[in-house]
């Protein structure tokens, strides 16, 4: 499922394997995929996303 302006949720448990081979493993029953590329912990999400812009 795609959470609008936000992550992808998978069902877990899972594990990854980027291109340059490093492997992320989660066994949640639920794990959210980053989307927006601002995540401190890239390719899972952090909730970055959430940051709200400066009002003026």
């Amino acid at each position: 499922m795609l959470v609008p302006g936000g992550p992808a949720l998978i069902e877990g448990p899972v594990e990854l394997v980027s291109e340059d081979g490093t492997v992320v493993r989660s066994d949640r029953f639920q794990v959210a995929m980053c989307r927006c590329k601002r995540s401190k912990t890239f390719p899972l999400c952090d909730t970055s996303h959430r940051k709200k812009a400066r009002r003026d």
